[in-house]
């Protein structure tokens, strides 16, 4: 199998949120405590991989988001001002 050079480090996913879910998966980075904890001893190839779990994640949050606003008839994206929450009878 063909060796392929890396000229860069992959970078750590990290967006320093660092607060996990019951599962151990964080909010900000959507890795699991053991890819968290072994990222700096991870090979390259051990480093895409994880990247392309933490996608899949992304993925299947987004989905999620989408159907439950499906269900519930929100869109989670649309900004609604205070005022527009209450009408008024005058």
């Amino acid at each position: 199998m063909n060796q392929q050079f890396e000229l860069f480090e992959i970078a750590n996913p990290c967006i320093g949120v660092c607060t996990s879910n019951k599962k151990g998966y964080c909010f900000g980075c959507l890795r699991s405590r053991p890819e968290r904890q072994l990222w700096h001893d991870m090979t390259t190839e051990q480093r895409r991989e994880v990247l392309r779990l933490v996608a899949g994640r992304k993925q299947r949050i987004e989905q999620m988001k989408q159907r439950k606003g499906e269900q519930l008839g929100f869109d989670f994206e649309e900004v609604i001002e205070i005022g527009e929450l209450f009408y008024h009878l005058d």
